[in-house]
C-alpha cells in the first residue's frame, strides 16, 4: 500500500506543484488568505480535514467558520486543556497535535471536489505524514478517505491501514454540516484519545 503511494506522489508532484500555484494565484484574487499546517515532527496526532470552507479561507485559519465544532470537539474530548479560538491554532503543537488538509482549493463543500484532487491529496498526504511520523493520523471524513487512499470499504475509527509507524484512523466530519450530534462527535474523538494514552 505505501509502496502504491509512493507513486502516486512521483506522479502527482509535478501536478501538485501546478496546482499550488494556482490555487495560490485564485485565492489571492479572491481574497483568501493562505492556510498553513500546523505540523511539527513527532506529534500524537495529525488531524486531517478534507478542505478549507469558504469562511476558513476568509480568516486563514482552520475550521474557522462558525458552525465548525473541531476544536469544541477536541477539547471536550480532552486533547486540549482549553476551548481555542481557531486564532490560536498554533498553540496546538502545545498539546503534541497537528493540522493539516487533503486538498487546498476552497470550496463551499466538499462534495464539490474531484476525485482527482483527493487521490492526489491523499498521494500528498502520505509523503507527508512519511515524513513527520505522528503517532496517528486521523481523516475527518469517510467518503473523502475512501476516495483519497482507493479503499472502498470504510468503517469508522482505527484502519487496517498504516503509514510508516503512524496509526490511520477514521473520524466524523465535525462540519456544521454532519447531523452527527456533539455528543457523538467527541465519543468518537475521544476513543482515538483514550486509545493513544493507553498504548
Amino acid at each position: 500500500m505505501i509502496g502504491l503511494y509512493a507513486r502516486f506522489v512521483c506522479d502527482y508532484s509535478l501536478l501538485s506543484l501546478l496546482r499550488f500555484f494556482a490555487i495560490t494565484a485564485v485565492n489571492t484574487s479572491q481574497g483568501y488568505a493562505m492556510i498553513t499546517d500546523i505540523i511539527a515532527d513527532d506529534l500524537t496526532v495529525v488531524f486531517c480535514g478534507i478542505n478549507p470552507g469558504l469562511s476558513t479561507a476568509h480568516h486563514g485559519f482552520h475550521f474557522a467558520n462558525a458552525n465548525n465544532r473541531f476544536w469544541k470537539v477536541i477539547h471536550q474530548a480532552g486533547f486540549t486543556d482549553r476551548l481555542l479560538r481557531p486564532e490560536e491554532e498554533h498553540h496546538l503543537l502545545d498539546t503534541a497535535c497537528g493540522i493539516t488538509m487533503l486538498v487546498e482549493r476552497p470550496t463551499v463543500e466538499a462534495t464539490e471536489l474531484v476525485r482527482d484532487e483527493l487521490r492526489e491529496g491523499g498521494a500528498a498526504l502520505t509523503a507527508k505524514i512519511e515524513r513527520y511520523q505522528p503517532r496517528a493520523l486521523a481523516v475527518l471524513g469517510k467518503q473523502a478517505f475512501s476516495k483519497a487512499f482507493g479503499i472502498s470499504k470504510v468503517n469508522w475509527g482505527r484502519q487496517a491501514l498504516k503509514i510508516g509507524r503512524t496509526e490511520v484512523w477514521v473520524l466524523p466530519n465535525p462540519s456544521g454540516l454532519n447531523r452527527a450530534t456533539l455528543d457523538e462527535l467527541v465519543a468518537a474523538y475521544r476513543e482515538l484519545r483514550l486509545s493513544l494514552k493507553n498504548h
